[in-house]
Order: C-alpha cells, then sequence, then structure tokens
C-alpha cells in the first residue's frame, strides 16, 4: 500500500504543476488586460490582438485550473450530505463518481476535442477580425488537452480516494501536499 501512497503523491505533483502554470497564466492576464485597459483610455488605441489575447488567457487559466481543482478539492460539490458523511464514505462517493461520470466524461470531450483542434490546424485557421490572431488551434488544442490533465487529475482523486479507504490511518497525506 505503500507504493499506493507514492503514486498518489507524484499526481498530486502534477496537479501542482497545472496550479502553478495556471497562476503564472492569470499573472499575465492581469499584466495584459492592464495594458489593455491603459492603452484604450489614456492613449485612445486599441489592439484587437491584445483582447483576443485576453480571452485565450482567460481561457487557458481555467482549463489548466479544474485540474488543479480537482486535485485539490476545490471543485464544487454539492456538500448537503456529502460533508456529514465518514471519510470512507466520502471516500467511496469519490471513487465512483470520479469512474463513473468524471473519466468517461473527460475522456469523451478528449477524443473528440483532438479532431476539433486538428481541424483548426489543418485549415490554417486565425481570427475572424483584422489585426487578431493568428494560430487559432493553439486555444483549441487547450480543450483537449485540459480534459485529458482533468482525467489524470481524476486518477489522482481514485488513488487519494483507494488510500482513504484502505489507509485511513493516512489521511493527512493529501492535505499536506494541499498547502
Amino acid at each position: 500500500m505503500r507504493s499506493l501512497i507514492y503514486i498518489e503523491r507524484l499526481f498530486n505533483r502534477f496537479g501542482d504543476l497545472l496550479g502553478w502554470l495556471s497562476s503564472i497564466l492569470f499573472v499575465l492576464l492581469l499584466a495584459n488586460v492592464t495594458y489593455d485597459v491603459i492603452m484604450r483610455y489614456a492613449f485612445n488605441d486599441v489592439s484587437i490582438a491584445f483582447q483576443e489575447m485576453e480571452w485565450h488567457l482567460f481561457s487557458a487559466v481555467f482549463l489548466l485550473g479544474v485540474p488543479y481543482a480537482i486535485k485539490a478539492g476545490g471543485h464544487v460539490r454539492v456538500d448537503l450530505f456529502y460533508e456529514r458523511l465518514s471519510h470512507k464514505a466520502q471516500a467511496i462517493i469519490d471513487l465512483l463518481g470520479t469512474l463513473f461520470f468524471l473519466l468517461p466524461f473527460c475522456l469523451l470531450v478528449t477524443w473528440y476535442g483532438i479532431d476539433f483542434a486538428k481541424e483548426s490546424y489543418a485549415l490554417g485557421e486565425t481570427s475572424g477580425d483584422p489585426g487578431g490572431l493568428p494560430y487559432r488551434w493553439i486555444i483549441k488544442s487547450m480543450i483537449p488537452l485540459s480534459f485529458l490533465f482533468m482525467a489524470i487529475s481524476g486518477v489522482g482523486l481514485i488513488l487519494h480516494s483507494l488510500n482513504k479507504i484502505f489507509n485511513p490511518h493516512l489521511l493527512h497525506i493529501r492535505s499536506e501536499s494541499n498547502h
């Protein structure tokens, strides 16, 4: 069972890396918005590319932040009953929810999202606006990539749930790695 804990820690490190990357992209988004606002209102200069970069960065922050939220337990759930259950019951709910809902959905979006991004790349899709960003396939490829990362975080959640069921005395492992 020690190897199960070690493998969970590897998945947690991957989730932490995605959280770090998402936070760096958020700082870049903040800088982009600040620059865009200053240029627009102080100098009456509008850049379509910078406006599009805002939603590209926002999308990347969100798409890479969700796998981290799954790892950190910050995802949305209905806690009305869940919080009152034992750790073992919570682990069983997390395990079943991940196996039957999270993983199939993530893998489905990943599978179909690859063709979505490949088509954009093959067409050489760019912004429809003059002065917009080229290479729209880059942001479109973030969709299947992020859902693959969510599935990987889901595997980490499965490992955590199994550790809660079979190693209840080691519950502190995941909470320590979340701080």
